[in-house]
């Protein structure tokens, strides 16, 4: 029995103790936080319930894996898993609404064929299959396999853009986001969608890689998935389950150190100066000085893709008054006037002046008090702290009202409900996370001369492992869950281990 040190309680970091666990391991976990769940956060005040993190699962295959791996019994079995339908509602800036429903590519194209005219529906379903193309091409390197030793031949983009011929000069190709949007796509609004993908995501879709295309084909394949009284209860069943396979837990306990001996971790040492030998170290936390994050020995590829620090979220949590309406979206996402003006704001450091904003609506009694009030989200994806001061309580409700403005075209007289508001920017997510600025990583993606990929779980330091959004293959809840069956496959299998099945 292998004695296991896990540096954080994130999902990537208990996926890997739960199945660590049940292949006889002895497993602890040390959180220097007073909970579990990382970004998987929950806000409660005067019963209203709010998710500070993702508010959506994607690809929820990863964790029905988990829960049938370490303990044969099905997720549904331990939180109330659906499908939200639709699963995205749309407000383009030319006033034009479309909602598209879930899991269902025939009911996107007549949706958007509807709203946006005939062709625009079947353009869209075009780009879903060559992005399909480039799921099947990379889904098992980029998602479900350790890093490959040759990373590089991942810097190749796999979306097989459409090759456009022009008279009197050479052949097109689309190799951005931008580019399939004005190229491929040929509707501002088309564009605009995509784009939204792209930068909920924290990418730049002026020069995020076609292989992001991937991001709305799972999505709109796999289906969006809401669970029962907010996405905090799939952390505390990830947590119940750790518990339940003997995980033994150390909160309020901050990892200072990796113990190290003839170029092996042997333990790990925390901020009291004591000191747990371990056999394996796995960390499941952000890049610091703790771990090594550079990808490669000759350390010319870094995580964080093509900016320096990747952007943050900034949320505003609204209790409001009044019953929600019966036929609200789930998601609805208010696109803004200017794509191109948001991004290269959001990318240089300054706060976008009309932002793409997500609302939130969970038709969820679980999240009011009651049925005349409504608990609403709004989330924008913004420059990181640090090139932003988010820490200016002053800029912090500057920036509230511009979301609260723009979520008015979701959520009709909006201003007129709040009965109170809590703002949370990329400074309280760098205080809780450790992330520098603040950033939320995104997936893993081929292309772009791997700058988008993630580090490889095994480090340069014998029996020292990465899990989480930071590693391979990525951020999003479904790819930190596979981190986890990464890291554990590594250890337990060692050598041979190819991948999840």
């Amino acid at each position: 029995m292998a004695r296991i040190a896990v540096i954080g309680a994130g999902m990537g970091a208990m996926a890997a103790a739960a199945r660590l666990a049940v292949a006889g391991q002895r497993v602890t976990v040390y959180e220097r936080a007073a909970t579990y769940g990382g970004s998987v956060g929950r806000f409660e005040r005067d019963g209203f319930v709010f998710d500070t993190g993702p508010g959506l699962l994607h690809l929820p295959a990863v964790y029905r894996d988990l829960f049938v791996k370490t303990g044969k019994e099905p997720l549904e079995s331990r939180v109330r898993l659906g499908q939200v339908d639709p699963a995205s509602r749309h407000v383009f800036a030319d006033g034009t609404d479309v909602r598209l429903p879930n899991a269902s590519r025939g009911g996107v194209v007549s949706a958007l064929d509807a709203a946006l005219g005939a062709g625009a529906g079947e353009r869209w379903g075009e780009f879903l299959g060559r992005a399909r193309d480039a799921w099947d091409r990379s889904r098992r390197p980029l998602l479900e396999e350790p890093l490959w030793a040759d990373w590089r031949v991942l810097g190749r983009d796999p979306y097989p853009a459409v090759r456009r011929r022009r008279l009197l000069r050479g052949a097109r190709q689309a190799t951005t986001v931008e580019e399939i949007g004005a190229w491929e796509l040929a509707d501002p609004r088309l564009a605009a969608l995509l784009d939204g993908y792209a930068l909920s995501y924290g990418l730049d879709p002026r020069h995020a890689p076609a292989s992001a295309a991937l991001l709305p084909y799972l999505e709109q394949t796999f289906g969006s998935w809401y669970v029962g009284g907010g996405m905090r209860e799939l952390a505390r069943a990830v947590y119940e389950r750790c518990l339940a396979r003997r995980v033994e837990f150390v909160f309020g306990a901050e990892v200072t150190r990796i113990v190290e001996k003839d170029g092996a971790a042997t333990g790990i040492e925390l901020a009291d100066g004591s000191v747990a030998e371990a056999d394996h170290v796995v960390a499941g936390i952000a890049p610091g000085p703790l771990v090594e994050w550079r990808l490669d020995a000759d350390g010319d590829v870094r995580p964080s893709g093509i900016d320096a620090t990747p952007p943050g979220r900034f949320t505003v949590l609204l209790a409001l008054r009044g019953a929600r309406d019966p036929g609200a979206a789930h998601r609805t996402v208010v696109h803004s006037p200017d794509g191109c003006a948001e991004a290269a704001e959001v990318f240089a450091g300054r706060t976008a002046a009309r932002p793409t904003v997500t609302v939130l609506r969970p038709d969820d009694a679980a999240t009011r008090p009651d049925d005349g009030h409504e608990a609403v989200t709004l989330t924008a994806t913004v420059a990181p702290h640090g090139p932003v001061d988010w820490s200016d309580a002053a800029l912090r409700e500057r920036y509230a009202d511009v979301l609260v403005a723009a979520a008015g075209a979701a959520v009709p007289e909006i201003a007129g409900r709040i009965v109170w508001r809590e703002v949370l920017t990329p400074a309280d997510t760098a205080a809780l996370t450790g992330a520098a600025g603040g950033s939320v990583p995104a997936p893993a993606l081929a292309g772009a001369e791997g700058r988008l990929l993630r580090p490889a779980n095994p480090t340069r330091l014998s029996g020292l492992y990465r899990a989480g959004g930071w590693a391979h293959p990525g951020g999003g809840l479904a790819h930190a869950g596979m981190s986890g069956a990464l890291v554990a496959g590594l250890i337990v299998e060692g050598a041979d281990f190819r991948g999840s099945q």
